[in-house]
């Protein structure tokens, strides 16, 4: 059975998603603070985590920022704002999807069946031990690990998984929008400089050259690959 945790301080609310997810037969769990549920989600394994932006103690960003820093486990935004910046804040930490309130249960619902479902789809394209070993660039898929050159490499959840995939697929183009559909499961339009923020950072890790960089490369006019003329 999938377990949830919502970490909400509005007792309304958190009633309102325990009766609904109850009936689509997920257990849960409760923080009304964000020290509380940052706890609650390092200590155990949730399949997913309903995290509202404004918290006591501490807010939904640092949470999800945190969390981020070891866990990968689906995270849905619940926030009463609905500024873009917002959004992209939500993108940018690591957010799974976001939703604004007032919101419908409906709607909400069905956020975290597909979130769920695509978590359950790289889980399951994942091979046991699988592994990438190119030009001192070792990456363990099913541990989550990255060497180059026999150090270890810490990347964030999403910078992991445009490795992974780029790395998987050399020489194949993908644009900025593809990248932000496959690895974030959005479809918003102008989202974009989101997959750039991360191709940045990742490339700040793994690159000894930002300029002339090894492993991922800008493809002009669409977007970026991982270089197919190292891979053996």
């Amino acid at each position: 059975m999938k377990q949830i945790l919502i970490i909400e301080d509005d007792p309304e609310i958190i009633k309102l998603l325990e009766i609904h997810l109850t009936d689509l037969i997920y257990t849960t769990s409760k923080a009304t603070d964000g020290a509380l549920g940052l706890n609650m989600a390092l200590e155990n394994d949730y399949d997913l985590i309903i995290l509202d932006l404004t918290l006591p103690s501490m807010d939904g960003i640092e949470v999800c920022k945190r969390l981020r820093a070891s866990k990968n486990t689906p995270i849905i935004m619940l926030t009463a704002k609905s500024e873009e910046i917002d959004r992209v804040l939500g993108l940018e930490i690591g957010a799974d999807d976001y939703i604004t309130k007032p919101f419908s249960i409906r709607e909400l619902l069905a956020r975290i069946k597909a979130v769920m479902r695509r978590t359950e789809v790289k889980k399951s394209s994942i091979k046991d031990s699988a592994s990438i070993l190119v030009e001192g660039l070792k990456i363990n898929i099913e541990k989550r690990k990255v060497l180059l050159n026999e150090q270890r490499i810490d990347l964030s959840p999403k910078e992991f998984e445009l490795l992974v995939l780029m790395a998987s697929n050399p020489g194949r183009n993908y644009t900025r929008t593809e990248l932000l559909n496959i690895i974030w499961g959005y479809n918003f339009e102008g989202y974009e400089h989101t997959v750039n923020s991360h191709i940045n950072r990742l490339r700040a890790k793994i690159e000894s050259d930002m300029a002339n960089p090894t492993f991922i490369l800008t493809t002009w006019g669409v977007g970026y690959k991982f270089n197919e003329d190292i891979v053996l």
